[in-house]
């Protein structure tokens, strides 16, 4: 058997080598979208907000769609977030306050919790208004959330009004940021 000098042989990347360059490929394709999330930056006031359908954990469906009209205060929390811990009283006393009213509701989201976990939480500082789990990070992602507890305030027409990226510290600053949603027409 005789070889051309003039040609070169044939050289053939292997298997491996081919899925190493293919992960690699979908790492950076991954890398690449994170960054341009990143860079979206915070869901902000004067927008419209992200349109969510839950069930909370006593089985009832609700949807920011369907409550439109009121003034809607969400709240994302964990068990273990302490500074969640700090606010759970002010917001259930300021639920209290509204719930009678009928035009204020509030919604309660746990984000990247565990059931057990979340109810026991509920049921420890008595929180009353509806709450349910994120399931696969949806809402949080739409609200782009960069950690808890953070609280978004929606107006009757669906636009955010106010963002609290850390815990109340008491009713009256609860007030005051529902307050701005009601005072808009």
């Amino acid at each position: 058997m005789t070889t051309d000098a003039s040609t070169p042989p044939t050289r053939r990347l292997p298997w491996g080598g081919l899925l190493a360059l293919l992960a690699l490929l979908i790492l950076l394709v991954l890398v690449g979208v994170a960054l341009v999330r990143g860079q979206r930056g915070q869901f902000g006031v004067g927008q419209p907000a992200p349109d969510f359908a839950i069930t909370t954990f006593d089985g009832q469906t609700l949807s920011l769609a369907n409550l439109r009209g009121k003034v809607v205060l969400v709240n994302f929390w964990a068990s273990w977030c302490l500074p969640c811990e700090q606010e759970a009283d002010e917001l259930q006393a300021a639920w209290q306050l509204y719930q009678p009213r009928g035009d204020v509701v509030f919604i309660g989201i746990a984000w990247s919790d565990m059931d057990n976990k979340a109810k026991a939480y509920l049921s420890r500082f008595g929180i009353t208004y509806p709450n349910a789990p994120d399931m696969g990070t949806r809402i949080s992602q739409a609200y782009r959330i960069t950690g808890v507890p953070e609280t978004y305030i929606i107006n009757r027409q669906g636009i955010l009004t106010y963002v609290k990226l850390s815990p109340f510290n008491s009713v009256d600053e609860i007030r005051a940021a529902i307050q701005t949603a009601l005072d808009e027409p």
